[in-house]
């Protein structure tokens, strides 16, 4: 197995990790001191970010459109179909399904993420509530 094709496996285990909403085993695919857009949160906070998503958008999930590996960064374009029950990014959604997708990049360091560059894509968001 190349180098590419684990680091994509290990992706997917931590995408199935937050599918399935286990987050005491996020610290086997997240390290401690992660940094999510330039900012150091920690695991603590990183977790803390994902369970208020959860909350605020209960059918939440992680569809992989696809997925690039050169080791030790991660691509992936992240698809979503969910119905948030208040605002989200500062719209008011309220219940409405909204679909939308997420570009993100990751690093890794000794086979867990230490970085997260996120973008999401707001305009698809508005423009479907408008």
């Amino acid at each position: 197995m190349s180098e590419s094709d684990a680091l994509r496996d290990l992706y997917r285990a931590y995408i199935d990790c937050l599918n399935r909403r286990a987050w005491p085993e996020l610290g086997r695919h997240v390290h401690d001191d992660v940094r999510y857009n330039g900012e150091c949160v920690g695991l603590p906070g990183y977790r803390a970010m994902l369970e208020h998503d959860v909350r605020d958008i209960p059918d939440l999930r992680f569809d992989i459109a696809f997925v690039m590996a050169e080791p030790p960064h991660i691509a992936c374009r992240l698809r979503f179909d969910v119905t948030p029950a208040g605002r989200f990014m500062g719209v008011a959604v309220d219940g409405r399904r909204i679909a939308f997708n997420e570009n993100v990049f990751y690093r890794f360091e000794a086979g867990r993420i230490v970085e997260v560059w996120s973008v999401i894509d707001k305009a698809a968001i508005e423009a479907q509530l408008a």
